[in-house]
């Protein structure tokens, strides 16, 4: 399987129970190998939704220190291109963590983004190349 970039939903549908997609994110989960790549925004909305969900967001900390995921991009010398991204699709409006991870589509053109946002559909890696997607069909 290609390299795999780490939205927000599916970190959070692994690590708690009884989500839309816990079923599909955890076979996906099983078959990547890891670090799936991924930035400091996704882990942030992931540790804000955890703890309002009760789970603990230490545990995103335990999938870093074991290299299940990396972080892969530095905010501040990717600040311009994320700027021009979140100003193209402003309209969606595009998160950071959606940025970030659009950002690593055009640094690792190989690579897949795993998500369950429907926006990843219509973002584009250097403005006109679709994103490969890994997501579920619904």
């Amino acid at each position: 399987m290609s390299a795999l970039l780490l939205d927000t939903g599916p970190l959070i549908a692994f690590l708690a129970a009884d989500t839309p997609h816990t079923e599909w994110v955890h076979e996906q989960w099983d078959r990547a190998e890891p670090p799936m790549l991924t930035c400091e925004p996704v882990l942030t909305e992931a540790a804000f939704i955890l703890k309002r969900e009760g789970v603990d967001p230490g545990v995103i900390f335990t999938l870093l220190e074991r290299k299940v995921i990396r972080v892969a991009l530095q905010l501040e010398k990717e600040r311009a291109d994320l700027h021009a991204l979140m100003r193209r699709y402003r309209d969606r409006p595009m998160s950071l963590a959606d940025a970030c991870l659009v950002r690593l589509a055009e640094l690792h053109p190989g690579a897949k983004v795993f998500t369950l946002d429907s926006d990843f559909r219509i973002y584009r890696r250097h403005g006109n190349k679709a994103i490969s997607l890994l997501m579920p069909e619904n």
